[in-house]
């Protein structure tokens, strides 16, 4: 199969020919539960962190992977993370004011200013209404302005009864998670692909009936025009360190498919740091048979984009 963003190639190192594409993103991770030393060894130049400590996260280093960074969870009173062993106090922020004036203690301003004034290039609230509290509307309301007003999205773990209606409503600008627990309808479909939300994939995650109803959902998404992201939820779980060869399958499986599918990886939301300095490499060309696109997908390796010479 032909894909639009590939190029045939020579690695000037290893006299190597294979096939480059854009640096390949995973859109979902938590750092603190991984060893990010391994992640561009296995394929992802890029990634975005969406539930760290934001001091941490603002002094990490310059190099590879690119790290952006929505900084703590914003959530209720009572509300999901708090109280999970892997989630400590700092890398959460409970919100108990919509108020958008600076300096308001636990204010939606004061808050999303934190995360902002740490380098955050997008910001995460907590709506899983199946594990404790969640924020009013008010205050869901006043997070995304005052994230609007820093030039930031707005990105929701999403779970529960009328949750991911609620974001969609809230003008939230993605979904940390394609929706698992419960099918979504055509109208709030409608109204997310309408406002441009976009949906990280996290189906590796899952088993059995959220498995299947994640992977529906997504293709009634999908091929509706949604636009879907590559995110694995790293951390969460034994999940392979790189790039995923069961959630470019899942992916596929949803009708993510060819270019599509390089798209999840490449696309740089929310504001990932340019990656033109390196590329993907994949061995040989692209697999002629669709199907085997995932699995070749998974064996990319993240090399400097000046050691590959064009061949064709």
């Amino acid at each position: 199969m032909t894909l639009s963003a590939a190029w045939p190639v020579r690695r000037a190192l290893t006299s190597e020919s294979g096939t480059a594409l854009p640096a390949f993103i995973d859109h979902h991770v938590h750092l603190h539960l991984i060893d990010a030393a391994a992640l561009s060894a296995r394929g992802i130049a890029a990634v975005v962190d969406l539930g760290g400590d934001p001091v941490v996260l603002a002094r990490r280093a310059s190099g590879f992977p690119r790290v952006s960074y929505a900084g703590a969870f914003l959530t209720a009173p009572g509300g999901y993370p708090q109280g999970r062993s892997w989630a400590p106090d700092a890398i959460v922020r409970v919100v108990t004011d919509a108020s958008r004036h600076p300096g308001v203690a636990r204010g939606a301003q004061t808050i999303v200013d934190e995360q902002a004034d740490a380098g955050a290039s997008v910001i995460k609230v907590a709506l899983h209404a199946d594990a404790g509290p969640v924020m009013s509307d008010d205050i869901l309301a006043g997070i995304v302005a005052a994230a609007a007003e820093r030039g930031l999205p707005v990105v929701a773990h999403a779970q529960g009864a009328g949750q991911v209606e609620r974001a969609v409503e809230a003008g939230v600008a993605a979904l940390a998670h394609t929706p698992f627990d419960a099918p979504v309808s055509r109208r709030t479909l409608s109204r997310a692909i309408a406002a441009g939300q976009a949906w990280i994939s996290t189906l590796d995650i899952h088993r059995g009936p959220a498995r299947a109803q994640a992977i529906a959902n997504l293709r009634a998404f999908a091929v509706r025009g949604g636009r879907v992201l590559y995110g694995t939820d790293l951390g969460n779980g034994p999940l392979p360190v790189g790039l995923n060869r069961r959630e470019l399958l899942a992916l596929h499986e949803a009708g993510v498919r060819g270019d599509a599918l390089v798209a999840t990886l490449t696309d740089p939301w929310p504001h990932v740091e340019a990656t033109g300095a390196v590329s993907t490499f994949l061995p040989g060309p692209s697999p002629a048979d669709p199907d085997d696109l995932p699995t070749w997908l998974s064996h990319g390796t993240v090399v400097v984009t000046e050691e590959l010479t064009r061949v064709d």
